[in-house]
C-alpha cells in the first residue's frame, strides 16, 4: 500500500541542536510505521544557535529533503551588539542587565521583523511550494513554529490551495509567550502580530499545541486545537545506572537557562543549605549541561555555591541524556507569569524516562505540575518558595545518603515518541 505524503515545513533540522529540532525529527522517524511518507522542507543555509551532529542518526534513511535559501539579518544584529547572538535562541538581556544597545536591538527585532527575523523566507517559500505541492500531489502540510513566520508560509499556501490540509504546530505560543511583553512593541506592531496569529488560528485545519493549557487557550482564540505533547524516545536511553549511588549528591540542569527563567529562590535555598549543613556542603554538586546565561553563572560564581558548580557546557544529545542519568535530582524551570502555566519544556519527558526525581519551578497550577503528580516523579514549586524547596532537597539528600533515593517511571509510556506519533496520525486522517 502506497504511503500518503506529508510535507513538514520546519526551520530546525539536524545538524541543528537543542529542543526545537527534536519534535518533528522524531515524528518523521516514526511516521512511516503508520503509513505516512514525510518530506522535509527546510532552509539551505540556516543560522542555527546550536549544532548537534549526533542527531543525524535519527534522520530516516533516504528521507526526501527539499531546501531553498534563506536570508537572515543576524549577522547585522551581531555587529551592532555581540549579545544579539542570543536572539537566535529566543533569548536576550532583561531588566538591569540591558544596555542601550540591547534595548535598541530588542526594539528593532520586535517592530521591524514581524513575527520574527525569518520572515524573509515566507514569500519565496510560498512561491516555490505552491508549484512543488501540485507537481508532487501533496495535499497535507505541517508548519512548525517558532519561528512563527513559518506559519505564514502555511497561511499563504492555504490561501492559494484551499483544499490543502494544513496543520499549524505551535511548539511555543506566539503572543502569549513570556518574552513577547519584553519586545518593546509599538501599538501597531502588537496589532499586526495579533492579526497574523488570529489568521493562522482561523485558517489552519488543525492547530497543534504541546500543552493542555495552550490547546485550551488556542481554542478560545478561534483555533481548532489539539494537544500532542513532546515526549521521549526509548532508543535515546543510555545504559541504566539504577541502584548505584554517585560520589556526590548531584542536582543537574540540562538545556538552555536564560534570565527570564532564573530560579533565584533555588540558589538562595542551596546557598543556605551549604552554609547550614556540613554534610550537604561536603557531598553536594550543582551541574549544568547546556547554555547557561553568563549573568546567571556570574552571580553563582560570586556566592557560596562557587566551589560546588560543574559547568559542562553544551553536549551532544546522547551525552546530555547520560548526564541526566548520572544525576540524583533534575531541575526544570519555566517562566514565572500565569500566562506560561501551559508551557511544558520538552526535556521533562527525557527527565521522566531517566527515572530521576524532578525539581520544577514555574507558575501555580502549571501543566508540568499535573504531569509530575500523575507520574509521581517530583515536585513543582513557585518562584516564591524557599523553605519548602530547602525541605524537599534536604529530604532527597537524606534518602540519597541512606541509599534509598528511589527512581520512578510510573505511567510514562503515554509520552513515548512512537505513541505520540500514533496520536498524530489519528489527527491526520
Amino acid at each position: 500500500m502506497e504511503q500518503k505524503k506529508i510535507l513538514i515545513i520546519t526551520y530546525y533540522w539536524p545538524p541543528a541542536g537543542g529542543p526545537g529540532v527534536q519534535r518533528w525529527l522524531k515524528f518523521a522517524k516514526y511516521l512511516p510505521d503508520f503509513g505516512w511518507k514525510p518530506i522535509i522542507y527546510t532552509p539551505e543555509n540556516p543560522s542555527y544557535p546550536l549544532l548537534d551532529e549526533t542527531l543525524m542518526k535519527d534522520v530516516p534513511e533516504n528521507i526526501e529533503m527539499v531546501r531553498t535559501k534563506i536570508w537572515e539579518p543576524y549577522q547585522l544584529a551581531e555587529k551592532l551588539n555581540k549579545s544579539n547572538k542570543k536572539f537566535k535562541a529566543g533569548q536576550f538581556d532583561v531588566g538591569k542587565n540591558q544596555s542601550w544597545k540591547s534595548r535598541l536591538s530588542i526594539w528593532v527585532r520586535g517592530n521591524f521583523f514581524i513575527p520574527d527575523a525569518r520572515v524573509f523566507w515566507v514569500k519565496p517559500s510560498i512561491k516555490f511550494l505552491e508549484k512543488y505541492l501540485k507537481e508532487n500531489n501533496i495535499d497535507t502540510i505541517v508548519t512548525s513554529g517558532p519561528p512563527h513566520s513559518l506559519h505564514l508560509i502555511g497561511l499563504g499556501l492555504k490561501n492559494k490551495i484551499p483544499d490543502l490540509k494544513w496543520i499549524a504546530d505551535f511548539r511555543d505560543p506566539w503572543t502569549e509567550i513570556s518574552y513577547y511583553k519584553h519586545l518593546k512593541l509599538t501599538k501597531s506592531s502588537d496589532k499586526k502580530h495579533r492579526q497574523l496569529e488570529s489568521a493562522v488560528f482561523k485558517n489552519a485545519n488543525i492547530t497543534l499545541a504541546t500543552s493542555y493549557t495552550d490547546a485550551e487557550n488556542f481554542r478560545k482564540a478561534g483555533a481548532n486545537s489539539i494537544c500532542i505533547t513532546n515526549g521521549f524516545d526509548e532508543s535515546d536511553s543510555g545504559e541504566s545506572i539504577k541502584g548505584q549511588m554517585g560520589k556526590a549528591f548531584t542536582l543537574s540542569y540540562i538545556g538552555v537557562l536564560e534570565q527570564l527563567r532564573n530560579p533565584e529562590n533555588l540558589w538562595k535555598a542551596l546557598d543556605e543549605l551549604v552554609k547550614e549543613n556540613a554534610e550537604f556542603a561536603t557531598d553536594f554538586k550543582l551541574k549544568f549541561v547546556g547554555r547557561i546565561d553568563d549573568k546567571i553563572l556570574q552571580s553563582l560564581e560570586n556566592s557560596s555555591l562557587k566551589n560546588h558548580i560543574l559547568n559542562l557546557g553544551y553536549l551532544a544529545h546522547g551525552k546530555a541524556v547520560e548526564e541526566m542519568q548520572n544525576s540524583d535530582l533534575l531541575l526544570i524551570t519555566n517562566f514565572p507569569n500565569e500566562s506560561s502555566k501551559g508551557i511544558i519544556p520538552g526535556k521533562i519527558f527525557e527527565y521522566l524516562a531517566s527515572g530521576k526525581q524532578i525539581l520544577s519551578f514555574g507558575p501555580d497550577r502549571a501543566d508540568v505540575a499535573k504531569i509530575l503528580e500523575e507520574t509521581q516523579a517530583g515536585k513543582h514549586f513557585s518562584y516564591q518558595d524557599t523553605e519548602t524547596v530547602k525541605k524537599f532537597i534536604l529530604d532527597k539528600f537524606n534518602l540519597w545518603k541512606e541509599g534509598r533515593l528511589l527512581e520512578n517511571t510510573q505511567h510514562i509510556e503515554q509520552f513515548s515518541r512512537k505513541n505520540l506519533t500514533r496520536q498524530l496520525t489519528e489527527v491526520l486522517k
